[in-house]
């Protein structure tokens, strides 16, 4: 059985075939293949109670919030506040793409929302500036990349859905490695900009009347996160709940800068509807194919091999972040998460590792999905956005910053205090 799904998720990907698709198919094949009881009489009631959670109900919130931010030019005036504070740094607009990703990342939840807003305000100005295109786009692909591990995170959420974890666990969890990881980041781009100068851009440097006066464009995005996991952490409002008010405050925002009018809200909702579909198909066909490959008896067979090779839980759990890195390369992020935690999960948490530390972990591993080719998504988003010019100096400008996430991997492993601290200390 473990052949035939390996065999089969990359075969039926391979052809182009939808992901949500290509994991009903699975189902479908484990029921008349390798199952002795009829799985498709219960694809009704399974479906039905994967979708039945009030928990999912943020999914939809936390997109439209990022998707309200977005139109509401909230994102341009934090990057032009960025610049005048950190351009003074080896590197330049750099450090202010990485910055303004860490920010947005901390209201949008979506590391796709983040690189494509920050690909459409950045790009333009780094060419005005003759920035080399490579290093660049890189830091604007990676920095993308902490929208899911910053709270508020639908990542987080989906993981905490799959593996029964405490949401507001998981997203306290995720703000120290978060902000370690843009540190780490600009700490990149600080040492490949002074060893090759030309690399970066100029060094520009404000007066500080200029800097405090441009302090006031961060007051958006620092209320939002406020507002979302201030409600979580004092009790005032479950995940959901705190979606729905960050939704409110985002409503507020735009109305205040004067972008609130039909056309915007409509605008937002559409492409709200778009993704929170697409997320939701996934996540309800692998609910089905992880029911039919459990009934299956596919966790046993797991649990035997596992058995036979000995293995020690430190030399299990790099057995499955490699596996990790191999099916990033080619399989979707959201994907990869809702195909693999069903499996993997019950055998990490089995050899004693910590469910909210295995969840920041994980989301890292999928945060290095989100940039690696042939299918890193962000990569995309970015030279979407430069109209044309060559592909390779989006690839080639995020190794530095891969580079940087396997530090932050090593870091977690070696300390896992720096993701439990906090949770433990709350």
């Amino acid at each position: 059985m473990l052949a035939y799904l390996s065999i089969g998720i990359l075969a039926l990907l391979l052809t182009g075939i939808p992901v949500a698709i290509t994991l009903f198919l699975l189902a479908f094949g484990v029921d008349q293949f390798f199952s002795f009881f009829p799985l498709m009489r219960a694809l009704g009631q399974n479906l039905w109670s994967a979708a039945d959670s009030f928990l999912l109900i943020a999914i939809p919130l936390f997109v439209l919030m990022g998707e309200i931010i977005v139109r509401a030019g909230i994102a341009e005036r934090a990057y032009r506040a960025m610049d005048h504070w950190l351009s003074w740094l080896p590197g330049g607009l750099l450090h202010a793409n990485v910055m303004t990703s860490m920010l947005f990342s901390a209201t949008s939840g979506s590391s796709v929302a983040t690189a494509a807003t920050i690909s459409t305000v950045a790009l333009p100005q780094g060419d005005k500036l003759g920035y080399h295109p490579r290093l660049f786009c890189g830091s604007i692909a990676a920095g993308g990349t902490l929208g899911i591990l910053i709270p508020p995170s639908i990542n987080l959420i989906v993981y905490g859905f799959l593996t029964e974890t405490s949401i507001p666990k998981l997203f306290v969890a995720g703000l120290l490695p978060g902000l370690l990881l843009t540190g780490l980041f600009m700490l990149t781009a600080i040492l490949f900009c002074t060893f090759k100068p030309s690399l970066g851009g100029p060094r520009r440097r404000s007066s500080w009347p200029e800097r405090l006066r441009h302090l006031k464009f961060l007051l958006p995005l620092l209320i939002l996160f406020i507002a979302i996991v201030g409600s979580i952490y004092t009790g005032w409002a479950t995940p959901t709940e705190a979606a729905a008010i960050g939704v409110v405050v985002a409503l507020m925002l735009a109305a205040f800068n004067r972008r609130l009018d039909w056309r915007m809200l409509t605008e937002a909702l559409d492409n709200t509807v778009r993704t929170t579909s697409m997320i939701l198909f996934i996540m309800l066909a692998a609910s089905f194919l992880n029911f039919a490959l459990a009934s299956a008896g596919l966790s046993g067979q797991l649990t035997q091999l596992l058995t036979q090779l000995d293995l020690s839980p430190m030399a299990l759990l790099l057995c499955v972040l490699a596996l990790l890195v191999v099916l990033g390369f080619f399989i979707e992020t959201l994907s990869m998460m809702v195909i693999t935690l069903p499996i993997i999960a019950p055998l990490l948490f089995a050899a004693g590792f910590d469910k909210v530390w295995f969840g920041v972990v994980m989301i890292l591993f999928v945060e290095m999905a989100l940039i690696t080719p042939p299918v890193g998504l962000n990569l995309y988003i970015v030279q979407a956005a430069r109209r044309g010019k060559p592909f390779s100096d989006v690839i080639v400008g995020t190794l530095p910053f891969i580079a940087a996430m396997v530090v932050m991997a090593v870091l977690l492993i070696l300390f896992p205090g720096i993701a439990l601290w906090l949770p433990n200390s709350l």
